[in-house]
């Protein structure tokens, strides 16, 4: 109750402040008008709002004492009108337009800039993953094909692969049965033979001993296989680690036949 009493004397205030001295009889502007009205009030006369506002009715009661007028700017501002420039269908702001043009100009250029988009994203990644991805001079060493005519029963072939040596080896029919006869259980790193070779007759692995990355010796060694002669690792015509410090056998590569004659390694 006493903060509506409160509201009312304060809105009462605003109505007398907002007075203006006009020619004859008192008179009070009303702000929310757009055009300043004026009420002519006698000297000790009363303005009252309507009563269906929250806080009720709120009355003013006209002095005989000029007050300091004041004017509100935004009461005399007039709306832009842009009328001249809004297409017809518009303008009429009770229906709903249905400018088929204009929906499909927003359209075209929303699924425009998608597509850009789109595309500026896939040759971003595209990009990223091609920097990341293997040069040219690395691919060309990736696969490389091997003749196996030119390595001779019983010996065995050093080539360059990726950066490393890599043992070819043309067994022996006795070198065979020699491995096959092993008790793998007695072996450090246990494998069977058939487990290394896709054909019996050819071995192929990477020619780095597995102790501290040396190059053995081929047809050498205690197993007459290989032998690093860095700290006496032996290994048999399997690639098998059979003495010494190397914890591994040696690594076989993936490597397939194309040919009776033709290997190609990668």
């Amino acid at each position: 109750m006493l903060s509506t009493k409160l509201l009312a004397q304060s809105a009462s205030k605003y109505l007398a402040a907002t007075a203006t001295w006009g020619v004859g009889p008192f008179c009070t502007t009303l702000p929310s008008l757009s055009h300043p009205k004026k009420i002519a009030l006698p000297t000790g006369g009363k303005l009252e709002t309507p009563s269906f506002l929250p806080w009720g009715p709120i009355s003013a009661t006209a002095r005989s004492k000029p007050l300091v007028p004041v004017r509100y700017g935004h009461t005399d501002l007039s709306v832009p009108d842009f009328s001249e420039y809004r297409r017809a269908e518009s303008q009429q702001t009770d229906k709903r337009s249905n400018d088929l043009g204009r929906k499909a100009a927003t359209y075209a250029v929303t699924l425009g800039g998608g597509v850009v988009g789109i595309h500026l994203a896939k040759n971003s990644v595209v990009g990223l993953l091609s920097s990341m991805s293997a040069t040219a001079d690395v691919l060309a060493m990736a696969n490389i094909e091997v003749d196996l005519s030119m390595i001779p029963e019983g010996k065995n072939m050093i080539i360059k692969w990726r950066g490393k040596p890599l043992f070819i080896r043309n067994r022996s029919s006795d070198e065979i049965e020699e491995v096959r006869g092993v008790d793998v259980t007695s072996l450090r790193d246990p494998q069977h033979d058939h487990e290394r070779v896709v054909r019996e007759q050819w071995l192929v692995v990477i020619g780095v001993c597995t102790h501290l990355g040396c190059v053995p010796i081929s047809n050498a060694g205690d197993y007459g296989g290989y032998y690093c002669p860095c700290h006496g690792s032996h290994y048999d015509a399997s690639g098998r680690v059979r003495k010494g410090p190397a914890p591994l056998n040696l690594e076989v590569p993936h490597y397939e036949f194309q040919t009776d004659t033709m290997l190609v390694v990668g």
